[in-house]
């Protein structure tokens, strides 16, 4: 797999300026190229694709000269952008699901700007990008390989990042036969078949005080006035702080399970369902199980290991020793089988059905 790397940018106000100025005229392009092809479907039954749509961009410059102040590639990229939407709205279309129309940007909801190819250039501490300038950037960790793609990126709460992509293949670890099923659940936040137990965080819990305390006075300020503006930026530092720990949490946790085990069986629970309980729905979303699922796997993926997926049916009734399907309440943490007498924790005796369900799926 490719390297990603992710660092932090300090631009200068005057490059702020130029930054929010093309993320705003690629938003302008984004709903043109998407208007296009809604049009001309809804008026012809023609359907525009992807090289039809960026051929428009000379024509929408000749209109509106300021699109030159933005770099051409990153132009191509916003239509793009705009197809790959259309593409995963068939897709959902074809599968069943919702499939979700795609939507109109409003003003301030566009915000990454992408360099395919050309338009950077990386030195020392200094990335240059085209039509910006020179900005300052903070190498935290050497770069390996040569960069193909820049992508940056404004926060909610003002701050700018840039993400590089490079060609470096990623070192893959020693084999490892070692195997570990995986519970998630609300007390802990993962029981591993082992034994082991992780201890929830509970971020979101932790900084509950903090955000009411901040969004009563962004209750209570006048939108007409800058402490609106202050009032709605602190909210955000709340929100921004508890999704860092809990991605921190996520990629640290993940990485030890990688490093570890060459297997990896996790439940493949549908987690939309599972919020529609309104009484788990917060400590649900606050444990966040994709974040880990998915970190898991893309880091698996790049170090010669493999995450297997299994169905979560039955996984926390079923007896891990003779199969027996003992009913149980959320309020039951022991598991207690009545045939064969096996007395363990609930959640130790679906991790070991996991196990056993992914190596079974494995072997077959």
């Amino acid at each position: 797999m490719p390297k990603l790397y992710r660092y932090r940018l300090y631009p200068k106000k005057s490059q702020i300026t130029k930054l929010e100025n093309s993320l705003e005229l690629c938003r302008l392009v984004y709903n043109e190229t998407l208007a296009l092809r809604k049009n001309a479907w809804e008026t012809e039954q023609r359907n525009i694709g992807y090289y039809e749509s960026k051929r428009e961009l000379t024509k929408w410059k000749q209109e509106c000269p300021e699109l030159k102040t933005v770099h051409s590639l990153v132009l191509q990229d916003v239509t793009m952008r705009v197809d790959l939407a259309f593409k995963a709205f068939f897709r959902r279309c074809k599968a069943g699901e919702n499939p979700g129309y795609p939507r109109f940007k409003g003003k301030g909801w566009y915000d990454s700007l992408t360099y395919v190819q050309s338009g950077y250039e990386l030195k020392d501490n200094i990335l240059w990008l085209s039509k910006i300038g020179d900005v300052k950037i903070e190498l935290h960790r050497p770069i390996e390989g040569d960069i193909k793609r820049i992508t940056v990126r404004r926060t909610a709460t003002g701050k700018w990042y840039t993400s590089l992509l490079t060609d470096a293949i990623s070192d893959k670890l020693e084999p490892c036969d070692m195997a570990v099923g995986i519970d998630v659940g609300i007390l802990s936040f993962a029981m591993l078949s082992n034994g082991e137990s992780i201890e929830n965080p509970r971020f979101f819990i932790q900084s509950e005080n903090a955000l009411a305390k901040s969004q009563r006075k962004l209750s209570g300020a006048d939108k007409n006035k800058p402490e609106y503006g202050r009032a709605l930026t602190a909210v955000r530092h709340v929100h921004e702080k508890t999704a860092n720990r809990r991605d921190d949490f996520a990629h640290k946790i993940s990485r030890n399970l990688v490093n570890r085990f060459g297997t990896i069986c996790f439940e493949d629970l549908n987690i939309d369902n599972m919020v529609k309980n309104h009484c788990l729905a917060k400590h649900i979303m606050d444990v966040s199980w994709n974040k880990l699922v998915q970190y898991t796997t893309y880091k698996a993926e790049s170090a010669g290991c493999r995450v297997v997926l299994v169905n979560p049916n039955n996984t926390s009734k079923m007896c891990s020793t003779c199969g027996t399907i003992v009913d149980k309440t959320l309020k039951d943490r022991i598991h207690n089988c009545p045939v064969c007498g096996l007395s363990i924790d609930r959640d130790l005796n679906a991790a070991k059905n996991i196990l056993r369900l992914g190596l079974q799926s494995v072997a077959t």
